[in-house]
């Protein structure tokens, strides 16, 4: 129970002390690790959900913190196992929330931020998930800065780079399915207008669940 409940009539209640999940989504290129690291640099009432991925772990990622990096073979057994609440498929490689990351953390009143793929992000909402699902859409402030980045990290392969701008263009129809939009243009900015979004989901007023 929130300490202002008692403001509130019967029924009634603020997100504060819930579990919020604050789920981050956006094309590649889009700046989101960024503006992640910061907003949870910023506040320590706000935990990191570890996707688990098959991807290649890049240079300066780090396994368990970035993402946990696991073979085919053992997404699969997660896929099998029920481990994950979804998992979807990006560029060839698969990616996935596992239950264990996210329900407790949430059950427990603890606030998560989720980095996922568009299609994941989206999935998570229509989830058994019984807590406040927060849908951000992160994009660069225009398309050619879009290309720009992405052509900028030089670790892919041109057909891999026109995979990931087709992706891009077909994640950006999805905007309209989210319930805010960042325009990280400069990082300070970016993760301004996320810590607002986050302190204005955790004061809202909302009717308890039965």
């Amino acid at each position: 129970m929130s300490p202002v409940d008692e403001f509130l009539p019967p029924g009634w209640t603020v997100q504060e002390g819930r579990g919020i999940a604050l789920v981050i989504a956006g094309p590649s290129g889009a700046g989101k690790s960024s503006v992640i690291a910061e907003v949870l640099r910023r506040d320590p009432n706000l935990a990191f959900s570890v996707s688990a991925t098959t991807r290649p772990r890049r240079p300066e990622e780090v396994d368990g913190r970035d993402y946990s990096f696991v073979s085919e073979e053992a997404f699969d057994r997660m896929i099998e196992e029920g481990a994950l609440i979804e998992w979807t498929t990006y560029g060839g490689y698969r990616y996935g929330t596992p239950w264990a990351e996210v329900a407790g953390r949430l059950a427990a009143g603890q606030d998560l931020l989720i980095n996922v793929e568009v299609q994941g992000a989206l999935a998570l909402r229509r989830s058994a998930l019984p807590h406040p699902m927060v849908l951000v859409f992160m994009i660069p402030p225009s398309r050619d800065e879009l290309r720009r980045r992405i052509r900028a990290r030089g670790t892919e392969s041109d057909e891999a780079l026109a995979r990931r701008l087709a992706i891009a263009e077909e994640e950006i129809r999805a905007i309209p399915e989210f319930d805010y939009l960042v325009v990280n243009d400069a990082l300070e900015e970016a993760v301004a207008r996320v810590e607002a979004i986050l302190a204005a989901e955790r004061a809202r007023i909302m009717r308890c669940s039965p």
